[in-house]
């Protein structure tokens, strides 16, 4: 079996993907994205538990909504594509913010705060036993080394 490769363009094509600075630009730009979403996230988690009246409690809250269940599930994911992944992680956040509402509505138990309490939970039991499955597969990978 034969592999073809794709071979980059010359340096001096004009195209800026072979340039290292701005590879190093894009490099360093993803940790500042991801900590800003966890930070915009935080706010508006901490907006909707203390019941503050400020414009932004709504799409920070609906943010955080989306992209706690989403980040627990894609790390799950991670065998799939990026953009499979990224539509799979938003669809099951969906999804999971769907089945926490309709559980609070049917038993008469709707809150904002509680809404907002009970998909943290789910996603952080979500990201946790990811996270032991990781660990466990490592281990058992050390020992039959």
């Amino acid at each position: 079996m034969q592999t073809i490769r794709i071979k980059p363009p010359p340096s001096g094509s004009g195209s800026s993907d072979g340039d290292p600075s701005e590879q190093g630009l894009r490099k360093d730009l993803f940790p500042l994205l991801t900590g800003v979403a966890v930070a915009v996230a935080a706010i508006g988690a901490a907006l909707a538990l203390t019941g503050s009246a400020s414009p932004l409690r709504g799409p920070l809250t609906l943010f955080f909504l989306l992209a706690a269940p989403a980040v627990a599930v894609g790390a799950a994911l991670r065998g799939l594509e990026p953009l499979g992944r990224i539509v799979t992680s938003v669809a099951a956040a969906v999804a999971l913010d769907l089945l926490v509402a309709q559980g609070m509505l049917a038993t008469h138990r709707w809150s904002v705060r509680g809404g907002v309490v009970a998909v943290t939970v789910i996603s952080a039991l979500i990201l946790l036993l990811v996270l032991a499955g990781r660990q466990r597969g490592r281990t058992a990978r050390r020992r039959t080394s």
